[in-house]
């Protein structure tokens, strides 16, 4: 557990200007408010808040979200009260503390139905303060490292299950990626042990030689692009057990057929850099087919962008080779958190700036539930994507198995609810039709609705199913 001057060396590191007095304060706070309680594991209770504010100090966050960190759960589980905070500590960490807080304040009818509502209360709570939802992750994040304490299995499934649905896509939604990563492979641990333990003693007998072929792919990247006078920062991993299990179950393959088992990150000065480094290894290495994707010129959703490609290395070793940036690479290391500005912009942590929270508040005013609400955006948030373009050129992303149904949604709701006809790369196709990456697709409207039931069973965007389920409940007659 970090102590009181180590967690305050930890934020003064990056952030020298701390009000170091509001964090030694809020620390003490907290530690008296928990007392004597303690957790399932026998630790002092007061470890989680101490943990949770360690996991976002590694992530560079204020210290205004630090403290409100150590102060998540005094209102929940001690006699403090929200006004406590609010007076010992200003309006803006007290705002963070009530929003985590009324998280778990609710009691419900049924297990989905306490998920659903919690999701849409921490969705409201993040489009005020995106840091609502960082120190929800955090909270989280501790709470499965330390999973195994709990003593009903039960409970552990279900809180693994809500991790890989829920927690593990946000994580992706705000750039951390290595969180998501850790979500995913603690869960995977919990819910299927025995593929867990099988795929990562295979990821170990892969590196069991004596340098290692990570070791060895770094030197030899290295000096591919050294010969040509790029002199890139090189870093190799494997990738993690859950992510490859994940792979061979939907792809139907074996760990040996699988190309990116190791991956290879290429860090480069400039922009041109990025471009000329993928030239020069697509000419020293065996490239495999179908496996470069440009997310630099189409960013993801949560503004992630890096070349990737897929070669084989010598010695006859499929790799995954992304190129970047050291820009990139700070964004992808630590997402929202790496390009904030605390201190210039008063609005900096407003949720409603992220696009893909403004389509979260839309499809929660159209839903005529909660549960279809996070069923909605289960749908909406945690699958691939694909890069389409109106006919003018203008990008629109979309989840895998997108229609032109739901590219007309994405444009606006009038021209879904009015799209009569499309066309894909010129050539007029049914509304039904499933998009691919690439595809160019010009929407043409009445002057009169026209969504339709039938609608609902080709649109495959939570936004879309969302809205035509609205519209349809309010142009059905009343009974």
């Amino acid at each position: 557990m970090l102590r009181q001057y180590e967690l305050v060396e930890l934020v003064k590191a990056y952030d020298p200007g701390i009000d170091e007095a509001l964090l030694n304060k809020a620390y003490v706070f907290s530690l008296r408010a928990h007392g004597t309680q303690v957790r399932e594991s026998g630790d002092p209770f007061f470890s989680h808040p101490v943990e949770v504010a360690g996991i976002l100090a590694n992530l560079k966050l204020d210290h205004v979200t630090i403290a409100a960190a150590l102060l998540h759960d005094t209102v929940e589980d001690t006699v403090a009260t929200l006004e406590d905070i609010e007076h010992g500590f200003g309006e803006q960490i007290a705002f963070l503390v009530g929003g985590v807080t009324k998280l778990s304040k609710l009691a419900l009818q049924s297990d989905t139905a306490m998920q659903a509502e919690n999701f849409r209360k921490l969705v409201l709570a993040m489009a005020d303060d995106i840091r609502v939802l960082l120190i929800k992750l955090a909270d989280r994040m501790h709470n499965m490292q330390t999973l195994h304490y709990r003593k009903d299995p039960h409970r552990r499934q279900k809180i693994a299950q809500e991790t890989l649905d829920i927690f593990a896509p946000l994580a992706s939604r705000v750039g951390l990626q290595s969180m998501k990563e850790a979500f995913e492979d603690l869960a995977f641990k919990e819910l299927n042990e025995p593929a867990y333990k099988t795929t990562t003693e295979r990821l170990a007998r892969l590196c069991s030689s004596s340098t290692g072929p990570i070791e060895e792919i770094v030197s030899d990247l290295k000096s591919v692009l050294e010969k040509v006078n790029i002199h890139a920062r090189v870093l190799g991993r494997l990738k993690t057990p859950y992510s490859i299990w994940k792979k061979m179950v939907t792809r139907n393959t074996t760990f040996e057929e699988l190309c990116d088992i190791l991956a290879f990150r290429v860090v480069v000065q400039t922009l041109p850099e990025c471009y000329q480094a993928l030239g020069i290894l697509h000419n020293s290495y065996w490239v495999i087919p179908g496996r470069f994707k440009d997310y630099i010129s189409t960013p993801k959703v949560n503004n992630y962008q890096s070349l990737h490609t897929a070669v084989i290395s010598p010695k006859y070793r499929r790799i995954e080779v992304q190129i970047r940036t050291e820009q990139m690479d700070m964004a992808a290391e630590y997402g929202i958190a790496a390009h904030w500005q605390y201190k210039q912009n008063v609005h900096a942590h407003d949720g409603t700036q992220y696009q893909w929270i403004r389509n979260l508040l839309q499809m929660m005013a159209q839903a005529k539930s909660p549960g279809e609400f996070l069923e909605n955006t289960k749908i909406e948030m945690f699958q691939d994507q694909v890069f389409c373009f109106t006919e003018k050129g203008e990008l629109v992303v979309l989840p895998k198995g997108a229609t032109t149904i739901d590219f007309a949604y994405a444009i606006d709701v009038w021209t879904g609810d009015h799209i009569s006809e499309a066309y894909v790369n010129g050539k007029s196709m049914p509304l039904r039709t499933v998009l691919k990456n690439g595809d160019q697709v010009q929407v043409i409207t009445s002057n009169n609705p026209t969504t339709v039931p039938a609608w609902e069973k080709f649109a495959c965007t939570g936004r879309a199913k969302a809205r035509i389920r609205h519209y349809l409940d309010q142009s059905s007659p009343k009974k």
